[in-house]
């Protein structure tokens, strides 16, 4: 199967650098708004068969382009939703966002039991993003686009996929709308062909 996580079009909070996890979220910037409407165009030469969004508006508002364009439905799934952020929700201080993304790159790196404060440990997130690529994996599609979050996206590529380590997840942000490609399956594991649009041989770090 051949899988594209997407991270959502900007929000209001994304300019403030708030940790804003909790659904519903916030809804797209006017910015937000044109990145999503050139996914379609964007992802033109994909053969897409399936497409699903988390349960935060964002990125619903950020497929509803791409399903209008291709004439499919958005299957919203609470598994892709963004890392809990716990009693870290909407702080924007640097502190805050470094215990956020070092919980979420020390889940991708095998401590699966740590916790984030007041929110879900490792095995819980990628549990259940796990069972969400399950499902789609499970529905005999080629090719399936799933609309998520940055921390979420880079969190899972780093666990899951054969050639991506957590260092090179946490040097390369995913801007929204960035997309990161992924081939193979739950049973046979996955390797990541493109980070943002730049080939993984070429840029990746083997993990």
């Amino acid at each position: 199967m051949r899988l594209l996580l997407i991270r959502h079009g900007q929000t209001p909070s994304n300019v403030l650098y708030l940790l804003d996890t909790a659904v519903p979220g916030a809804a797209l910037t006017e910015l937000g708004e044109r990145q999503a409407a050139a996914l379609p165009e964007a992802l033109a030469g994909e053969d897409i068969d399936a497409l699903y969004a988390s349960t935060l508006i964002r990125t619903q508002l950020t497929a509803a382009p791409l399903a209008g364009a291709r004439g499919l439905e958005i299957l919203v799934r609470d598994g892709i939703r963004e890392v809990a952020a716990g009693d870290l929700e909407m702080r924007g201080d640097a502190e805050a966002a470094d215990l956020y993304m070092t919980t979420v790159f020390a889940w991708a790196g095998g401590d699966t039991e740590l916790r984030m404060p007041g929110g879900e440990n490792g095995v819980e997130a990628l549990g259940r993003f796990d069972a969400v690529v399950a499902e789609a994996a499970g529905s005999g599609a080629g090719t399936v686009a799933m609309v998520s979050h940055g921390a979420a996206v880079r969190m899972w590529a780093a666990a899951r996929a054969d050639n991506v380590d957590v260092a090179f997840a946490a040097e390369h942000r995913l801007d929204n709308t960035g997309v990161v490609v992924l081939e193979g399956s739950p049973v046979d594991g996955w390797k990541a062909v493109s980070w943002a649009g730049a080939v993984l041989a070429a840029v990746g770090s083997a993990g």
